[in-house]
């Protein structure tokens, strides 16, 4: 197939990137531990990690891991934390010891929790002490058999670690209570680990990094196996692409507030920033808008990443005015379509044009990006280097330029399948090692991809996949409901939100009954905000539910 859009690529900027300097996601970090020691790598609350303090904490980390746990090659070590200097730690020590880092959204309920723990086999969690109540629930029915504990404040210096997590416990009341047989603290599991010597595991190309968990189609989440290949192919062609966007800084100084175990922000900002030695300013709370304005007013920084809904809030925030962008060199937005009118404002405001980027979890992420010296023209960009796309007709065969089908993906950063699914897995990946992103759009004369549609039912809020047989398989368990169809309706400040159609066989439920029962067994950006009850739902012949006849159907959301 005819490559065109190489011929509007940046100039300096190859078809091909050169083989990355890593065999592994741990190579990455180690040689940035190596080559810049006194940088700083990470910055939380006001406390720095230089590279030289995450090398010595990780390792203590790593130690605990492998000798007192007892945890070997391949095992699973799930992640249950926010934007805090922890994560980067456990991260790096699971690693070092040889092990798979599974990610989990800390505000997941109990239901979604177990399903993943349960999937993903894991082992031991790391998880922020503010959300263990909720694995207490469900650990009886999983293979976690050790639990690392830790506080907001724990690597945060005395006294302020010691404050902060008081503040959290007795004031804001924020850290319900808990038991687990099997517990480590944090500081005490980094303790344990300072006097052991770790023994070193080989990890190359094929290794299992990450189960990333996406959500499903099916209502069943699925984890992505993400290999080391794919992870170190990914950042190295972000930096290829990102060509000499930095060559008058050193190093990289990174807002993150988009949450480290959602791909776009782990790879597009801990590991690609890690790779140039960089540093990761952390933002725990992005939602309290005014005090994450307050901290990047603090910091010259030169790489922003974000969605829509995080541009747009933030540019009402009083504090906004007082940040200062003249280090800003790219602003990088996914997750979700930038809107126009969001897109010019920022422009105004920052003088930096906000690049859309385009991938899926199954793609480590990144597989298209607009160029950044470009302005804002709507589409999702050019495929980068060593990838190749494909607009697919029903038949699996390219269809020419122009023309609408599915968006098909090719390159060294296509996951390796869905986590124990070969069926599911089939079902994404076409001969030749394309993948499917059930995505529909098209490819213009000059190689840049535009989206037009989701050939899937994905919803997408703020930048989150939800998928409507989730809700739906929700739903119909509260009492009294028949049948349900979840569709995304538009929302000026989510881009979508859920709304729930159901079918009552008890008059008596209520659209706050169907609304509470979500609060408890979904992730907040995955809760119905619409309710209607119909007598009936559209349907095939076949009796399968029509959401498109549903989303045609309905009014617009106030």
């Amino acid at each position: 197939m005819e490559k065109v859009w190489l011929q509007s690529y940046p100039e300096g900027v190859p078809a091909e990137v050169p083989t990355p300097p890593w065999r592994s996601v741990r190579d990455l970090f180690e040689q940035s531990f190596a080559s810049h020691p006194d940088n700083a790598a990470y910055t939380n609350m006001g406390k720095t990690l230089t590279y030289a303090d995450l090398n010595q904490l990780s390792m203590q980390f790593a130690c605990f891991l492998q000798k007192q746990l007892r945890l070997t090659r391949g095992d699973r070590v799930a992640i249950m934390l926010p934007n805090v200097l922890q994560y980067p730690v456990a991260m790096c020590g699971i690693f070092r010891a040889g092990l798979v880092v599974v990610n989990v959204n800390p505000l997941y309920t109990a239901r979604e929790l177990r399903h993943q723990l349960q999937d993903s086999g894991a082992r031991c969690i790391v998880i922020l002490e503010n959300f263990a109540h909720t694995l207490e629930e469900v650990i009886a029915d999983t293979d976690v058999d050790h639990v690392v504990t830790t506080g907001l404040g724990d690597l945060l210096g005395f006294p302020r670690s010691t404050l902060t997590n008081l503040v959290m416990k007795y004031v804001k009341k924020a850290v319900p209570k808990f038991h687990f047989a099997n517990r480590t603290p944090f500081r005490k599991a980094l303790k344990a680990g300072s006097d052991l010597k770790l023994d070193q595991v080989e990890l190359g190309y094929a290794d299992i990094a990450y189960l990333q968990y996406p959500g499903g189609t099916t209502g069943v989440s699925k984890g992505a196996m993400l290999s080391h290949r794919n992870m170190v192919y990914n950042v190295q062609q972000t930096i290829t692409w990102q060509g000499d966007a930095y060559v008058d800084v050193e190093p990289v100084v990174a807002i993150t507030a988009l949450p480290l175990y959602h791909i776009f922000s782990l790879e597009g900002n801990c590991l690609t920033v890690m790779a140039q030695g960089g540093e990761n300013i952390l933002i725990t709370n992005p939602r309290d808008f005014e005090g994450f304005a307050k901290v990047i007013a603090t910091h010259p920084f030169n790489l922003f990443t974000g969605v829509n809904t995080m541009f747009a809030s933030l540019m009402n925030t009083p504090s906004f005015s007082k940040i200062d962008f003249s280090s800003l060199r790219v602003c990088i937005g996914g997750g979700m379509a930038v809107q126009p009118a969001v897109a010019k404002e920022w422009k105004q405001k920052t003088g930096v044009t906000i690049r859309q980027g385009y991938g899926l979890t199954e793609t480590s992420p990144v597989a298209i990006c607009c160029k950044l010296d470009s302005d804002y023209d709507g589409s999702i960009g050019l495929p980068v280097p060593s990838t190749d796309v494909m607009i697919a007709g029903d038949d699996g065969n390219a269809l020419p330029i122009g023309e609408i089908g599915e968006i098909c993906i090719k390159g060294p950063q296509v996951m390796e399948g869905y986590w124990q699914r070969p069926k599911e897995t089939s079902e994404v990946m076409l001969p030749g090692g394309w993948l499917r992103t059930g995505d529909v759009g098209r490819m213009d004369e000059h190689g840049a991809v535009w989206i037009e549609d989701r050939k899937k039912d994905m919803i997408l809020v703020s930048g989150f996949n939800v998928y409507p047989n989730e809700i739906e398989n929700v739903v119909v368990e509260l009492d009294g409901i028949l049948e349900a169809a979840a569709i995304g309706v538009p929302d000026e400040k989510s881009g979508e939100a859920v709304k729930i159609f159901a079918v009552r066989k008890d008059e008596s439920v209520t659209e706050q009954q169907v609304k509470d029962y979500c609060r408890d067994n979904l992730t907040g950006y995955k809760r119905p905000r619409y309710v209607e009850f119909r007598d009936e739902l559209p349907k095939t012949n076949v009796g399968k539910i029509l959401r498109r006849a549903l989303r045609d159907d309905a009014p617009p959301a106030n």
